[in-house]
């Protein structure tokens, strides 16, 4: 059990990279939307998954955080997975779009502006992964804002 939660908490072992993890594993999510072909995603299976992913992520995160007696610890990276899939529900598969996806995630996830930031405060793995989904809730708001301006 303890391998499946580290395994799911590091998604799939990207959280033991040696720099910016968390950077990667957005990178990582980014190229698998993008070769999944986006326009094929069906919104509702979509939201679905990267809500499972959310209280997977969750449960996983507690427990493996418990496991390495700390907070928020950096191989932690479920967190930016979930939170930059929903930084990319319904958008576009062309580059442009999803650069600025990843750029804005990547920035808000780093700063974690005002409130972000607070919803660290939570316990355990609701801590851990609430950031995030904030992070990405603001990131896809911003990337269908640009969508929107560009046309």
């Amino acid at each position: 059990m303890k391998f499946l939660e580290r395994a799911i908490a590091t998604f799939l072992g990207l959280g033991f990279f040696p720099i910016a993890p968390g950077t990667l594993t957005s990178l990582v999510v980014v190229l698998a939307y993008r070769l999944s072909g986006p326009a094929e995603i069906p919104p509702l299976g979509f939201a679905a998954g990267t809500i499972a992913l959310f209280f997977l992520g969750s449960a996983a995160s507690t427990a493996y955080s418990k496991d390495l007696g700390q907070r928020d610890p950096g191989r932690i990276v479920i967190d930016e997975a979930c939170g930059q899939f929903i930084a990319l529900f319904q958008v576009p598969g062309g580059w442009a779009p999803l650069a600025v996806s990843f750029i804005l995630f990547r920035i808000l996830d780093i700063l974690k502006p005002f409130p972000i930031r607070r919803l660290e405060r939570l316990p355990r793995g609701w801590g851990i992964m609430a950031d995030d989904v904030a992070a990405g809730i603001v990131a896809g708001l911003g990337t269908h804002l640009y969508l929107l301006l560009r046309r």
